[in-house]
């Protein structure tokens, strides 16, 4: 499931292929086996929500306090697939419509190049067969490709845009771990009193961020070796809500470039940052497939399961970015720097051995 805000560029749809053109666009690639649903409010797309099919039933409950917040006041419903996938989550998606007062404009299923109309039941517009359609070639595609709006093939290749590096940039960033390890093993074995260790540790990675998230402000990229250092300062809670309370949308392409750059074992962090900043910005493909990419390393990790689960139940950003603390308020709260805090790095420094 994904949620998505409406892009700003603005495209007009008049007709049920002008929807299935721009639906593509909406979620930024061309959708399979899933049903969409366009919030509509004043005759502008408000929000964009997206489920795998098939799903339980019950799994729309949160499209009622989404059409709430939003003030929808119409909604167009999209399913791609067959129609025993996609009929009973149509049905599903018009019912939480009608509870909510929220009109119902149109009801498309498309399969195989072909589409059907859930409310229109006159053959000479909408025949039992289907109606063919190429949303390659319509006037909403070019439109929306003059205005920088850009469809993937599919959501795999979403996917891939923060997958892993390989190549010689995969080399690269695991000598420059290996080294970053290996100057932390050294210092830890050094240090007399692991408290004050902790407590410098700490103070740098803080330091360390900002310098990143300066650097990129700058369009200066993170080298090899600022990367490694400053994903091993994110294992730290500490460091990396400092990084959590600094956020803004601006930040993504950084935590995405970390994301890809990162050893795997050490993604979570800004994979989990890249999905904050991308959720805020309205991208919650995004954002869903960066939490995904967390939990796949550690399906543990607290962060992403808490994203996850305030997108899955189609929770506004506002929301959380709300009750984010300052970073003066995290000193408060959480106290001098100790020894313990530094165990989730440890933890993965060993199993890098292993």
């Amino acid at each position: 499931m994904m949620t998505n805000a409406a892009p700003q560029p603005c495209l007009t749809l008049t007709s049920p292929v002008d929807i299935l053109a721009a639906v593509p666009y909406l979620v930024g690639f061309h959708p399979h086996d899933s049903l969409i649903v366009i919030g509509i409010a004043e005759r502008q797309a408000k929000v964009v929500a997206r489920w795998n099919l098939p799903f339980p039933p019950g799994t729309l409950a949160p499209l009622a306090a989404l059409f709430r917040r939003e003030d929808v006041t119409e909604a167009v419903v999209v399913g791609y697939g067959p129609g025993e996938k996609v009929t009973p989550a149509a049905d599903e998606a018009r019912r939480a419509a009608a509870s909510s007062g929220v009109t119902v404009g149109e009801v498309l299923r498309a399969h195989e190049g072909r589409y059907w109309s859930y409310i229109c039941d006159q053959p000479a517009c909408c025949p039992p067969e289907g109606t063919p359609y190429d949303p390659s070639t319509t006037r909403v595609a070019a439109e929306a490709t003059v205005q920088g709006m850009v469809a993937l093939p599919d959501r795999g290749a979403l996917e891939r845009t923060i997958a892993p590096a390989e190549g010689p940039v995969r080399i690269a960033m695991r000598r420059a771990t290996d080294e970053a390890v290996a100057e932390i093993r050294a210092a830890m074995a050094a240090a007399a009193d692991p408290d004050a260790y902790a407590r410098r540790f700490v103070a740098e990675g803080l330091v360390r961020l900002r310098a990143a998230l300066g650097a990129h402000a700058r369009g200066e990229p993170l080298d090899d070796a600022e990367a490694a250092r400053l994903g091993l300062d994110l294992t730290v809670i500490r460091i990396r809500d400092e990084a959590w309370t600094l956020l803004h949308e601006s930040h993504a392409p950084l935590w995405k470039d970390l994301t890809r750059r990162l050893e795997p074992r050490f993604c979570p962090p800004a994979a989990s940052l890249l999905a904050m900043a991308s959720w805020r910005a309205g991208d919650n493909v995004l954002a869903t497939i960066a939490l995904e990419r967390a939990l796949t390393v550690d399906p543990r990790y607290s962060m992403a399961n808490l994203l996850m689960h305030a997108v899955q139940n189609l929770v506004a950003p506002a929301i959380v970015r709300a009750r984010l603390p300052t970073p003066s308020e995290l000193d408060a709260a959480m106290g001098p720097a100790q020894a313990p805090w530094l165990t989730p790095l440890t933890a993965l420094l060993d199993e890098g051995r292993r």
